[in-house]
């Protein structure tokens, strides 16, 4: 799924949720580990239960590389069972020097089908050119994050008198391909949204944060939306863990709803 047909789902729709998959096997319900592979069949109704809320699904990669090639099979089953009408993201956070990268995207665009890929940007360009070579496919670049340790190096002020995260994205977007970019934005720091808006005005913001991490979907939407919605909003643990029973896909559905209707108003 490009841009533009995510653009579309989203007005469809009248939503811009991204579910999470970061599946736990300590935490889905505990009948489901009778499955051959539990991960999968959690993730399989998961997505059934929600594909008709959500625009994207985001799939933690730690939550099945930790598995060794069992867990690798089960991300490629998920993303496979995802299909093509919802916008696929592997939440990888890769970063590294061009030929090693180069491997990560062939991995996650290639032999997966993802759409877009969580990448960082300490080393550079070169450590992202190579996601950004393939066509019609996103690489979604930490800009600023909503856990504490951020302020360790993102919100430190360079001698030009801006953020390092600002110096990020307005680096970041004069690159080759730049068009391809897409940012991570914390929703527990809205104050500094408005700042990255400014310097990337048409660029999709994934966001993080907002519910039980403390962010706001209003504060976001103020502060981050485009004239095409610009935004995808990613739950994960408050939709896929709650519910823990036989009927843990229906409670997913509800809380996947709740926040859709919540959106709504934005369109």
């Amino acid at each position: 799924m490009n841009v533009d047909q995510l653009i579309k789902e989203i007005y469809n729709k009248k939503s811009f949720l991204a579910v999470g998959l970061d599946t736990d096997l300590a935490k889905i319900p505990a009948f489901l580990l009778e499955y051959d592979d539990p991960a999968f069949e959690f993730n399989k109704r998961i997505i059934d239960a929600t594909r008709d809320f959500c625009v994207a699904y985001k799939v933690n990669t730690a939550f099945y590389e930790d598995k060794g090639v069992d867990g690798w099979e089960t991300l490629l089953r998920t993303e496979a069972y995802i299909g093509n009408n919802h916008f696929k993201i592997a939440d990888a956070k890769r970063g590294d020097i061009g030929n090693t990268s180069d491997r990560y995207a062939q991995a996650f665009f290639t032999e997966a089908n993802f759409d877009a890929v969580t990448v960082a940007p300490y080393m550079g360009y070169d450590s992202i050119a190579p996601f950004l070579a393939y066509e019609n496919k996103y690489a979604i670049m930490l800009a600023l994050t909503s856990n504490p340790g951020a302020d360790d190096f993102q919100l430190q002020k360079l001698d030009n008198g801006k953020y390092l995260f600002e110096q990020v994205v307005e680096t970041s977007s004069q690159w080759k391909n730049s068009e391809r970019l897409m940012y991570v934005t914390g929703a527990t720091r809205p104050e500094y949204l408005q700042a990255i808006r400014k310097i990337s005005p048409d660029s999709f913001f994934l966001v993080p944060g907002v519910g039980a991490q403390g962010g706001s979907m209003e504060d976001v939407v103020k502060h981050g939306r485009t004239a095409n919605i610009g935004l995808l909003i990613n739950a994960s643990r408050s939709i896929i863990y709650a519910g823990n029973g036989e009927n843990f896909a229906g409670k997913a559905a509800e809380e996947a709803k709740k926040i859709v209707d919540e959106m709504s108003i934005y369109f």
